[in-house]
């Protein structure tokens, strides 16, 4: 049976390592390239590249940045008494878009999934806990995700952070059960920010 040449079966194989990519969307993104002109995949590929080179977590916050700190971190304008702690950057992304929290972040880069080998270590917690201790805030809002993982990461801060001094909320109402905070719109996150309830030991 013929096969595809080597550089397009390399190709396809790199595209089906990407979460949610399959052998057919692979593929497909591969046949796209191949015939997409040649400026164009010179394009995509100096920004994959770029990317790689310049794009850093922030040293604050574990944010996405072209610096050692986010624009986030670095504003004046934001309320530093308050702290969202998000699992992802793209959940910054998210919440940013409601236009409806005007404080800080810290993103834990994951969330707790003893199934998958992934304990409070493995997560920016510890970092949370030392800046927590550091910058005094009056209220800490935890906005993981509503599935099993998030709702076992949140009950985890919940339990460290009770001695912190801060007001404790969770994002509430409007985010479905099992959703992804990242995929809501910003009406249904404008809602859980809203409602977000005071979570005491």
């Amino acid at each position: 049976m013929t096969d595809f040449p080597v550089s397009m079966r390399s190709l396809i194989d790199e595209f089906s390592k990407m979460p949610g990519i399959g052998p057919k969307t692979a593929q497909r993104l591969a046949f796209y390239i191949l015939r997409s002109p040649k400026d164009e995949a010179e394009a995509m590929a100096t920004a994959i590249r770029k990317v790689k080179e310049s794009v850093r977590f922030c040293k604050a916050c574990n944010n996405l940045s072209d610096e050692e700190t986010c624009e986030i971190c670095k504003s004046q304008l934001r309320n530093r008494s308050l702290l969202c702690v998000v699992e992802e950057p793209n959940d910054i992304v998210a919440i940013e878009k409601s236009d409806n929290f005007n404080g800080l972040y810290h993103v834990l880069l994951g969330s707790l999934s003893p199934l998958d080998g992934i304990g409070p270590d493995e997560l920016k917690i510890k970092e949370l806990l030392d800046r927590v201790k550091k910058e005094k805030f009056k209220e800490i809002i935890v906005a993981t995700d509503f599935n099993t993982e998030g709702e076992a990461t949140a009950l985890y801060l919940f339990k460290v952070l009770k001695g912190s001094g801060a007001k404790l909320t969770r994002v509430a109402y409007g985010i479905p059960v099992g959703g992804d905070l990242e995929y809501a719109d910003q009406a249904t996150i404008t809602k859980a920010f809203e409602g977000r309830r005071e979570v005491k030991g």
